[in-house]
């Protein structure tokens, strides 16, 4: 057997790869673990399927089913075929629960919609979307100002709700011929 005296003190990880892993230590939340390019997907209450991504994530070591997100996509498949795709500043996903909350900068677009607010808010349990602050919908019939908007995801319902004895700010064209022809 021949032994050559090594370098034992030589490291395994280049210095530069070091330093990097230490600044992103640095960064982190304290007491909370940091994931970078994640994805959950599952199926919602009513069997849609949804994805959810994130840049950069982190969960309280406390509380783990919370978990806080950083540049946010979601894209929400409902049964009729139709898309709901969401993108947000930041997030908050609940992996026991399925909810998501979206804040700062939202951006969705739904069957040719598109909305923007600062919060929205989807409720696994209640099977609906919640949006509010600086709600602007901006569709081919026209542009909607709100204070709030409660879009139901199985009945494919929205309420659009306005603060107390205030009005919501609308400019809608409406087609006539088809308020005609469905006899109204």
């Amino acid at each position: 057997y021949y032994y050559k005296e090594k370098n034992l003190n030589k490291s395994l990880i280049p210095t530069q790869k070091q330093e990097e892993i230490q600044e992103k230590i640095a960064n982190q939340a304290d007491g909370s673990e940091v994931f970078t390019n994640i994805e959950y997907t599952g199926l919602d209450i009513s069997g849609n399927r949804y994805i959810l991504k994130s840049k950069k994530a982190y969960n309280d070591l406390n509380n783990k089913e919370l978990v806080n997100l950083n540049s946010v996509t979601a894209v929400f498949y409902f049964k009729d075929s139709s898309i709901l795709q969401i993108k947000s500043d930041k997030g908050l996903y609940n992996n026991i629960t399925l909810d998501m909350n979206f804040y700062e900068n939202i951006n969705a677009i739904y069957e040719g919609t598109i909305l923007n607010a600062q919060i929205a808010k989807y409720s696994n349990v209640n099977n609906n979307l919640t949006i509010s602050e600086d709600v602007k919908i901006n569709s081919e019939n026209g542009i909607i100002f709100a204070d709030k908007l409660i879009f139901d995801i199985k009945q494919k319902t929205l309420d659009i709700m306005a603060k107390k004895n205030e009005k919501i700010n609308a400019n809608v064209t409406l087609q006539w011929n088809k308020l005609l022809d469905s006899g109204r």
